[in-house]
């Protein structure tokens, strides 16, 4: 069906056309950048530690090159499929009304990250405020503040495009300075010889906790947040050209800062605190108490001022992003087309941020702890990155069905690339541990009645083929939540590692196979393409 005669796209082709294309590559990759480099450095390498020892420098090399092979993925539909909130969008093309529902769902909870975020800066703020934070907790006066900073941040993103990456390209200048300077300030303090084989050796718990590190010690949630140039596809000048690159430069940026930080931890902890090794080293502001340990009472000083500076940059992007994943929400039909305007004066979806903002308040009050809520959050990502490998692979499917040549900005690899990054996504969500996977995919799958419920009184395809084209999620979710209760990563050990994750990836091959061919066919009864970018 042509534009002309469906009036549903041409208010969405409305919309989409008021989003201001003022973005380039060094905004971009500031974008990208500050989104990775949030509350994650200042908490990743401690808990890192304390879970892998000195291995969790494998883990994060590890997270940096899977992250990247996940990104080739979701840079290929950013570069060939520039669109506002695209990984909302993309599902939902390639594999229908059930797959984009549960997805859209998932990213929808996923703006419990900006809480993370902003709980992090009440635990450092309670050094100076302690009624703000008591074990673990937001208390009453926490939240409070918690609150007035959401509306904060939800006030800085209200106006232009413009004004927000001028704004986060000098947050991020500032972001990047204070960690690096930490670096400098630690390993200048003195560094312990041997550190990375003294004290149980490189992996004192064998080389299988860095895989729970990736999910345990916080480095998949510090690594995310690669994706945000992607959201900001619809809104940058030559998007196939700037787009990959600042999304590739924003991984590589931030692996390096997360590998020097994590060194510096190691090598500056005195020998006094590791005499239980490293499961003992266990700090309330990690950087912060330990330049105080080390007599740096400047750098402490500063770390307590960038804890806020970190995570409000973070999130400070996330609501950015979360109001276009609302937005991209309400073209999908999962929220009110209300929610899908946008302001013709500043180009920015206004009503989506302020419901991003009920959202994100509602969140801190049964979590508040920043550990609590990223434990969670990541699962929520990695489903999403999960679908747009399949999406990827569907839409090259489906043109090769058609004998279409590739599509201008084709990432090379990615035939093989969607597959291992669809594994890769399966594994980091079953390695975060049944303690985790029991709450976030029921959770998850919370979308499943949601699609039914929005699909009642709905026209156009037929529910049962809707149901037959995205009931390959739907299976690999509940199998991956009994497979972790079956498994060694906090589930019952019935299914013994190595076999819990080789079983894991079988299961994933399998499904990509399936899910690629439900996408390739959704696309050849109800084929749709991107929004025109011109």
């Amino acid at each position: 069906m042509e534009a002309g005669e469906n009036p549903e796209l041409l208010t969405v082709l409305g919309e989409e056309r008021r989003l201001r294309k003022e973005l380039g590559f060094w905004s971009l990759t500031a974008i990208g950048f500050s989104n990775i480099l949030g509350s994650g450095w200042l908490f990743a390498a401690m808990f890192a530690a304390q879970t892998a020892g000195p291995a969790a420098l494998l883990s994060w090399v590890g997270a940096g090159v899977l992250c990247a092979l996940v990104a080739l993925v979701m840079v290929e539909l950013g570069a060939t499929r520039p669109e506002g909130g695209g990984t909302v969008r993309w599902p939902l093309y390639a594999s229908g009304r059930l797959v984009g529902t549960v997805v859209g769902w998932s990213v929808l909870l996923s703006v419990g990250g900006t809480a993370a975020e902003i709980s992090a800066i009440m635990q450092y703020a309670a050094h100076y405020l302690p009624g703000l934070y008591d074990h673990g907790r937001l208390t009453g006066s926490g939240l409070a503040v918690a609150t007035g900073l959401s509306v904060l941040l939800t006030a800085l993103n209200w106006f232009a495009v413009r004004a927000f990456a001028r704004l986060n390209n000098l947050v991020s200048l500032f972001k990047v300075l204070i960690p690096v300077l930490t670096m400098v300030a630690l390993f200048l303090s003195g560094t312990h010889s041997g550190r990375l084989t003294d004290h149980g050796g490189f992996a004192p718990y064998g080389y299988a906790a860095c895989l729970t590190a990736l999910a345990g010690g916080g480095i998949v949630y510090s690594v995310n947040g690669f994706q945000a140039p992607l959201d900001f596809s619809g809104e940058a000048r030559n998007a196939r050209r700037t787009v990959p690159l600042a999304v590739l430069t924003g991984i590589g940026l931030a692996v390096l800062v997360y590998l020097g930080l994590q060194l510096a931890f190691l090598f500056t902890v005195p020998d006094s605190l590791l005499g239980n090794g490293w499961h003992g080293v266990n700090f309330e502001s990690p950087f912060g108490q330990l330049a105080l340990v080390l007599n740096l009472h400047w750098l402490a000083t500063l770390l307590y001022a960038d804890a806020v500076v970190s995570p409000g940059g973070s999130a400070y992007v996330g609501v950015a992003i979360d109001a276009r994943h609302t937005y991209a929400l309400a073209k999908n039909g999962l929220l009110p087309r209300f929610f899908m305007r946008i302001d013709p004066r500043s180009g920015t979806a206004r009503r989506a941020l302020l419901l991003n903002l009920l959202v994100i308040i509602v969140f801190m009050l049964p979590f508040g702890g920043w550990q609590d809520i990223v434990s969670v959050m990541g699962d929520m990502y990695l489903i999403v990155y999960a679908a747009s490998a399949v999406a990827a692979a569907a839409f090259r499917a489906h043109d090769r069905d058609r004998g279409l040549p590739p599509a201008d900005g084709q990432v090379p690899g990615v035939r093989w690339i969607a597959p291992v990054s669809f594994v890769v996504a399966g594994e980091f969500v079953f390695w975060s541990g049944w303690h985790h996977l029991r709450l976030a995919l029921p959770l998850v799958l919370a979308g499943v009645p949601l699609f039914l419920m929005l699909r009642r009184d709905a026209e156009g395809r037929s529910t049962r083929l809707e149901l037959r084209h995205g009931a390959w999620l739907v299976f690999y979710l509940a199998a991956l939540t009994l497979l972790s209760w079956l498994g060694t990563f906090g589930g019952s050990g019935r299914l013994p590692a190595p076999y819990d994750s080789l079983v894991v990836a079988v299961l994933a091959l399998g499904v990509f196979g399936w899910a690629v061919r439900s996408g390739a066919a959704h696309l050849g009864t109800a084929p749709v393409t991107s929004l025109p970018t011109d």
